[in-house]
């Protein structure tokens, strides 16, 4: 097993969503290759369901309003 520790600074929340869903992206890109990823953040399962959600679609959490309020 070989094993990364990646630090970043001054980055946004919306920017560290952005590169976490991206690193998952990758990680089930390269599945079928043969690696098997894991990764370890705070949120990062709450992070990837947000960003692998359909747009106009609502929360699962049975909140009915509306998105654009």
């Amino acid at each position: 097993m070989r094993e990364i520790n990646i630090k970043i600074d001054k980055i946004t929340p919306k920017q560290w969503a952005n590169f976490l869903i991206e690193l998952n992206l990758m990680k089930d890109a390269w599945k079928r290759f043969g690696p098997e990823v894991n990764i370890k953040a705070k949120n990062f399962n709450k992070i990837i369901k947000w960003g692998k959600r359909k747009p106009g679609g609502h929360e699962e959490d049975g909140s009915d309003s509306d998105p654009l309020e």
